[in-house]
């Protein structure tokens, strides 16, 4: 069975589809009507931009969620998903890509999500780091023994996990987590503390633009990232993706919940191959590509 993962934020380079638009007329047809609702030409940044334009999250959620999108649509039969799943954002290109909602529907939320994702980072001050060679368990006790709010938000791979919360909460786990064993407890260059309760109000924003948006059931189950299950229902879906955005992504979850419904072969499309290394690391014996 074939599994389609999506990438999340931090897989943007500059260039991205480039090839797709210049050689592709449904390629290029699709970026422009994106130029058009996002009000900007974002092809011109994820073409010829600055690495810092493309780090604006703003840009870089739709930008990542077109390339994924777009690079899908012009597979044509090829796309042909049993499962599909995303990392964070690209659960979004998931759901568009499988048919649960519109392209257009799909870049508006994605543009509300960055637009109010950035909006709670300039409420709080918050960052994520990136903890390597601790159990799950210990990483979840550590985060929990803090008395300032840090969370696990993205579980990766076994031994790799990522923590979100405050300054202070993510700086004295880090330290914690060295007492403990950990390899690497590192601070990300990232404006915010994504998936921790610091994006309520981000959250509280989406909740009423998904409440209001036409979800359709999808071709395949989408593995949402909240509870790492299989889901086709389209009210289902809606409820998890509001979730999305303060609750973990549970990539590992996933992946392995993938596997054992029969995945073994997974075709990730978007920028980059994180996705890729992350699914050889759950499980070196399915095909990842």
């Amino acid at each position: 069975m074939k599994a389609f993962v999506f990438p999340g934020q931090g897989a943007q380079f500059v260039g991205m589809g480039k090839d797709l638009y210049d050689n592709n007329p449904l390629a290029k047809e699709l970026f422009e009507k994106a130029n058009e609702i996002l009000g900007f030409r974002i092809t011109d940044l994820m073409f010829e931009g600055t690495d810092e334009d493309l780090r604006q999250t703003k840009v870089t959620q739709p930008a990542i969620f077109l390339h994924s999108v777009i690079l899908a649509k012009t597979l044509g039969a090829d796309f042909c998903p049993d499962m599909a799943a995303g990392h964070s954002l690209g659960e979004f290109s998931a759901l568009v890509t499988s048919g649960a909602m519109s392209f257009e529907d799909g870049l508006k939320l994605v543009s509300k999500r960055a637009l109010a994702m950035q909006a709670a980072c300039e409420k709080v001050r918050g960052t994520m780091a990136a903890v390597l060679g601790l159990d799950d368990a210990v990483v979840e006790e550590v985060c929990a023994s803090i008395p300032e709010v840090v969370v696990a938000a993205n579980y990766n791979c076994p031994g790799q996990l990522v923590i979100s919360g405050s300054v202070e909460g993510v700086d004295k786990a880090c330290e914690v987590m060295k007492e403990k064993g950990a390899k690497r407890a590192l601070r990300l260059p990232v404006g915010g503390a994504f998936h921790s309760p610091l994006m309520e109000p981000a959250r509280v924003e989406l909740e009423k633009a998904i409440a209001s948006t036409t979800f359709t059931k999808p071709i395949c189950p989408i593995y949402q990232n909240v509870n790492a299950k299989p889901q086709t229902e389209p009210e289902a879906i809606k409820q998890n993706l509001i979730a999305q955005l303060t609750a973990p992504v549970r990539w590992t979850q996933s992946v392995q919940n993938m596997i054992a419904d029969g995945a073994v072969f997974f075709k990730e499309l978007g920028p980059g191959t994180v996705l890729q290394g992350l699914v050889k690391k759950i499980n070196k014996d399915v095909e990842a590509v």
